[in-house]
């Protein structure tokens, strides 16, 4: 049997500190409540999400700079966590489901109003979990093709009319640029019309390596590394190109290299 939900990971948004703190002192109470995590504006939100996944969201909607429905448009409706919007506007409402939102909090809310809205998630996350415990039994007992067959050893770069055949070794690194990739090669950059994470299912791991959310290394130009600070590191590549090593992936590069950095 597949064990019960336990050790929610919650992302709370909300740029005014007593918001973010009531939300807190709520979700604490709860045993099934794990790690918290906490963002002031919409831009520390992005980041926490692509970097840490976690697994519900109560989302400010009225944040300055970047607003909660921006937080959306920058990570994806695909991608997001389920999401509970909270704000004091309710002419949001209707944008808020648009966007997949699972409920709706309007300030200032009950302690019981919380609990259903978390209640909600509880049941939504479950029904997702089992569907992935189902998914992932099915290919335990079904032959399907190694992950070797989806690997790609050229990438087809088109560019001004003309089409470009580039070796996938020959690549030194290669970094999100908006909804796409630059691929760096012998110190040439090439747009490649496809997103980061989804060409990184297709790059073979024992040379390429996720070193920051918006870049992916290949080992062997790798020259040496350069300490920073907190952890974080600079990657001297090659061709004297540089790329940054965050602290949320040094660890994926020490897997990698079978040693600490």
């Amino acid at each position: 049997m597949k064990p019960a939900l336990e050790n929610i990971k919650v992302l709370v948004v909300d740029d005014e500190a007593p918001a973010r703190q009531r939300l807190l002192d709520l979700l604490r109470r709860d045993p099934q409540v794990g790690t918290i995590l906490e963002a002031c504006n919409g831009q520390d939100a992005v980041e926490l999400i692509e970097d840490h996944h976690p697994e519900l969201v109560f989302l400010d909607v009225q944040m300055p700079e970047l607003d909660g429905l921006g937080v959306i448009d920058a990570v994806g409706t695909a991608e997001m966590p389920l999401t509970v919007f909270v704000t004091a506007y309710d002419q949001h409402a209707i944008r808020a489901f648009e966007s997949n939102a699972l409920d709706y909090l309007l300030k200032p809310f009950s302690d019981e109003r919380f609990e259903g809205a978390l209640a909600r998630a509880k049941t939504r996350l479950d029904e997702r979990n089992m569907l992935e415990f189902g998914q992932r039994v099915m290919k335990m007992v079904s032959a399907t093709p190694s992950n070797a067959d989806r690997r790609w050893d050229r990438l087809v770069v088109k560019s001004g009319g003309s089409t470009r055949f580039v070796r996938v070794v020959d690549v030194d690194w290669i970094e999100a640029a908006g909804v796409y990739v630059n691929l760096h090669v012998a110190g040439k950059e090439f747009l490649y019309r496809t997103a980061l994470n989804d060409l990184a299912d297709r790059l073979d791991p024992r040379r390429f390596v996720r070193v920051h959310r918006s870049a992916i290394v290949n080992i062997e130009s790798i020259v040496q590394l350069e300490p920073i600070s907190h952890g974080e590191f600079d990657v001297v590549l090659r061709n004297g190109s540089r790329a940054r090593v965050s602290r949320t992936y040094r660890a994926q590069l020490e897997k990698r290299l079978g040693q600490p950095l």
